[in-house]
């Protein structure tokens, strides 16, 4: 038995939990930012890392009674990828804690953390399957053949999917944040009124591009501004289209019938829906809960990854960009 923490600070949620490998999560704390950043409209960086710094202590100790342990065997930290003030927070505050307790300290890549989420629900498939990884810096089409063995498929070259709908519900004159605003204004909407382009399905590959489509929708709102319900319809219909598509080509592609959804934009109940529907297809979701940044998977992904503790703390890793695919099965971690 080996209790983890978990420490997820990559943007604008607090997150820490306490996981055993033999009981699963014991207890986690979550603080989000979303009425701090809400007046300027999305994240803003410097305020994102100082309310880390106010919050990160009193959610350890929050954690680590619910818990009702005072330490845990090793410490798990969000590394990358992500706004670099943030996880510079949770890298130092992990460091000093494992060096404090004498403990060994893991770095997590935050993708694979939503990535290997669903994989706490029990109900995991085997691999290899393809995993879709949507959220608001992130749009990834990945085969999974093992932990740390990852084949990049497709992912954006512009947007994510996730920036798409806060730009969306900024044009709108929607609240922060933008993903839930829409899909709750899209359920009042006229899904036959307006059609939107579905970026890239007329080309090869499994890229994504989304900031034509945010063009679409700008211009669309221009002409139709008494209409923000039946655009937010078209946006939503427009962007579940694409994504379900490139996942069915993915999984012929890959040979694979099993889909795992990952990220904040995997709460999305018409993706969810559509991916479901999609012939000869097993979908794979996370809890609602941790569809967005959480402190679990951190620790979760840290049990996982045991093999890869750094033993005496020296340094810590902080990369605000880390591909996905550079990682390696555990035991094989690299510094460089």
């Amino acid at each position: 038995m080996t209790t983890v923490l978990g420490i997820e600070t990559s943007c604008d949620e607090t997150g820490v939990a306490v996981y055993d490998t033999e009981q699963g999560l014991l207890a986690e704390a979550l603080y989000s930012q979303i009425a701090l950043h809400a007046e300027h409209g999305g994240v803003v960086p410097e305020l994102a890392s100082r309310d880390h710094v106010r919050r990160l202590s009193g959610l350890v100790d929050e954690a680590l009674a619910s818990a009702g342990v005072d330490r845990t065997d090793c410490i798990a930290y969000t590394a990358g990828p992500g706004l670099i003030g943030a996880l510079m927070v949770g890298a130092s505050f992990a460091t000093g804690l494992a060096t404090a307790w004498g403990r060994p300290v893991i770095p997590i890549h935050h993708m694979e953390g939503h990535l290997l989420a669903p994989l706490m629900t029990g109900e995991a498939p085997d691999f290899p399957f393809v995993a879709l990884l949507v959220s608001g810096g992130h749009t990834l089409l990945v085969q999974v053949d093992g932990i740390g063995r990852y084949r990049l498929l497709g992912q954006t070259r512009d947007d994510a999917v996730g920036e798409a709908f806060d730009k969306t519900a900024k044009l709108l004159q929607l609240d922060y944040p933008g993903g839930p605003a829409v899909a709750r204004l899209a359920e009042q909407g006229d899904p036959t009124r307006f059609r939107l382009p579905r970026p890239m399905l007329d080309k090869p590959g499994l890229d994504f591009s989304f900031s034509g489509l945010k063009t679409a929708v700008y211009l669309l709102a221009q002409d139709h501004p008494e209409s923000p319900a039946d655009i937010a319809r078209a946006f939503e219909e427009a962007v579940v289209e694409t994504l379900a598509t490139k996942c069915q080509r993915a999984l012929a592609q890959a040979g694979c019938a099993d889909l795992l959804i990952a990220g904040g934009v995997a709460a999305n109940t018409r993706l969810r829906q559509a991916l479901s529907a999609l012939p000869g297809v097993r979908l794979h979701t996370p809890p609602l809960a941790l569809c967005t940044d959480n402190g679990a998977m951190i620790a979760h992904a840290g049990a996982l990854r045991l093999a890869d503790a750094i033993e005496q703390p020296t340094r810590m890793l902080a990369r605000p960009r880390w591909p996905l695919d550079t990682l390696e099965p555990p035991g094989q971690f690299a510094w460089t």
